[in-house]
């Protein structure tokens, strides 16, 4: 493959940005509506993006399909890249065996994460309209919290490096100080977005997200108190 592979890592590298970054940044957006707007504010933003006409084909075509050719083929480039760091610039060295690592760990978890909401919507353990409660009962794990902590930093650093990576790679910084300034801006997307995720995990974690047999269960000592 490697006589052959400037095709596939420039379609790799497009689809990182096109459109799974555009999805990642929706995605980012939507959970935070569940710390900005509690879960009536979630709930609706759920609820417009699944009222969208085709769906099913957008989400074929734009997310899922996208998904396992960027992931599968990323697994591909980080089992068989040398990451050698210390060899060039310290912190470029550093940032590209971190954009391998953190794209393996998120390729699992993008599984995992699909399974654990998608897969049990399909399979009617939950619904659309209950996808907030069910990331409640979740995130209240304190094992599941932590790993979705690192995920979501896992997976916005490897979205923003990623985007560094882009620009240089399709010629759009060229030269040390336009990779420089856009290397700041890509650190300052990482903080944004990662903390747009991280308080939504804070969000599904109280107790407005609850079920309400859930709720109940809380208030009954107090009511017997």
């Amino acid at each position: 493959m490697s006589g052959n592979s400037f095709l596939p890592r420039k379609l790799h590298s497009l689809l990182g940005v096109i459109p799974l970054g555009l999805f990642f940044i929706e995605h980012a957006l939507t959970n935070y509506s569940a710390f900005e707007g509690g879960k009536e504010g979630f709930q609706d933003s759920v609820s417009g993006l699944h009222d969208l006409p085709l769906i099913f084909f957008l989400e074929l075509f734009m997310i899922w399909l996208p998904i396992l050719f960027h992931g599968i083929y990323g697994l591909y480039l980080a089992f068989t890249s040398n990451l050698n760091v210390g060899r060039f610039n310290y912190g470029r060295n550093w940032a590209f065996a971190l954009q391998r690592i953190t794209g393996v760990f998120t390729f699992i978890f993008v599984i995992w994460h699909i399974w654990q909401t998608r897969v049990q919507v399909a399979l009617g353990n939950t619904t659309n309209e209950e996808i907030g409660q069910h990331m409640h009962d979740i995130v209240t794990q304190p094992g599941f919290f932590i790993l979705y902590f690192v995920a979501v930093l896992a997976a916005t650093f490897h979205f923003a490096n990623g985007v560094w990576a882009f620009l240089v790679s399709w010629g759009i910084t060229i030269g040390p100080r336009a990779q420089k300034v856009s290397s700041r801006i890509c650190m300052g997307i990482f903080v944004i977005v990662a903390v747009l995720f991280i308080l939504s995990l804070f969000a599904f974690r109280s107790d407005e997200f609850a079920s309400a047999s859930a709720a109940i269960d809380s208030l009954s000592p107090a009511m017997l108190g």
